[in-house]
């Protein structure tokens, strides 16, 4: 009695356990996809703040309409609803003044500020090729003592139309990002990957699953197991070392860094991953399939490839989806061979970038909270879209067959 007890209490604090996990872990998963969808929709909904932001530089002393500012290295946030900004600050003739008109409702962003000065001013735009920035400085006798004021306008909300549909991504100097050639060179790459992995795949699950002797099947199982985990950084190594030359010295090209070469790559990567599962599904038909199959009369191929492979359509569609995932959403591998040039192209012989390549090698430099920075995080909402689109394709076609 006491036993059955205990063996309750066991049950009863185990259940819990697990719903809690499962609560916390829901949560999580939650709180991850509403961040990143809400710093990802955040672009085309507001612009990146409601201020101006003035700078200064090598100015010790200096009131911005009549607040007194010392030693201020920080920005100063400004409304941008105010007309006139007024800066004044000491100098060896006397005072130096630059007052800046503001017109919130021009969009063209070197139209927005007219500036009066006084003493050798030298204005100019865009500063160091931020179209949003505008530049006042009094030269010295040295470039690195130059007295600085910057003038660093709001960027307004970016259109969605623009952002999907653009063919430059120049988010540095003209603030221009258009990830349709991103788009295309992910899905071509991607689409490339399954075209030539699929099949092999499916042919290598199959062989292994019907034709090869257990003890020897199972050695190749832990082989290409063993290949699945392989991080994909080696994949890439690989595909830099080997089949970038490769390509470069068959087809008489100057770089071998091309979209075919992330073609190829890709590939290689998803077959473990569609191979380990296929053939797990391909085992798991039940022998009295096979046996009905070879007693009405048809041979070992034609069992494997009419009934064993469409009973087990459920467990290869999955490999099949996930193939596909991991090829949209691969990084590394494809930065070393694909050339990362943002450009139009389905010329397998020039080179692409993808959005994932995108947004890794951008990331560590995009100014936090700036529209770039939430940019990137818009092209990993459109990743997260296309991966959600094509599984639901994949899904709508698995049930069509069964139809």
């Amino acid at each position: 009695m006491q036993k059955l007890i205990d063996r309750k209490a066991t049950d009863v604090f185990f259940k819990y356990l697990f719903s809690i996990v499962a609560l916390f872990s829901v949560l999580a998963l939650g709180a991850i996809l509403l961040f990143v969808f809400f710093q990802g929709t955040r672009p085309f909904l507001f612009g990146t703040s409601s201020y101006l932001k003035l700078v200064v530089r090598n100015i010790d002393e200096f009131t911005v309409n009549g607040v007194l500012y010392k030693d201020r290295l920080e920005a100063i946030d400004i409304p941008y609803t105010i007309e006139l900004i007024s800066v004044r600050f000491p100098s060896v003739d006397g005072e130096e003044t630059l007052d800046i008109k503001v017109d919130k409702n021009e969009k063209d962003p070197a139209k927005v500020l007219q500036f009066t000065y006084s003493g050798d001013a030298v204005t100019s735009y865009p500063y160091r090729g931020e179209a949003f920035v505008h530049s006042v400085s009094w030269p010295a006798s040295f470039a690195a003592l130059d007295k600085r004021v910057n003038i660093i306008l709001p960027e307004p909300a970016y259109g969605l139309g623009r952002f999907l549909a653009g063919l430059r991504w120049n988010p540095t100097t003209d603030k221009v990002y258009g990830i349709f050639p991103m788009i295309i060179g992910t899905l071509i790459a991607s689409f490339g990957a399954i075209l030539l992995g699929v099949p092999i795949a499916l042919l290598c699950a199959l062989f292994m699953a019907e034709f090869l002797k257990p003890k020897i099947a199972s050695f190749l199982r832990a082989g290409v197991e063993l290949l699945a985990g392989i991080p994909s950084v080696v994949y890439g190594f690989f595909g830099l070392m080997v089949i970038v030359p490769w390509v470069r010295n068959t087809f008489n090209i100057p770089s071998g860094n091309t979209l075919l070469s992330a073609i190829i790559v890709l590939a290689l990567m998803i077959l473990p991953t569609i191979i380990t599962i296929a053939e797990t599904s391909l085992r798991a038909v039940p022998l009295s399939v096979r046996e009905a199959s070879l007693a009405l009369g048809a041979s070992k191929m034609q069992t494997a490839w009419q009934v064993v492979l469409p009973h087990a359509n459920s467990g290869v569609i999955a490999g099949i989806i996930l193939g596909i995932s991991r090829a949209v959403g691969e990084t590394m591998a494809v930065i070393l061979v694909a050339g990362n040039s943002p450009q139009l192209t389905i010329n397998p012989l020039e080179s692409v970038r993808t959005l994932t390549s995108t947004i890794a090698m951008e990331m560590g430099y995009a100014s936090h909270n700036s529209l770039h920075n939430e940019m990137l995080f818009s092209i990993g909402v459109t990743l997260f879209a296309i991966i959600l689109i094509l599984n639901s394709f994949i899904l709508w076609f698995r049930r069509q067959m069964e139809k």
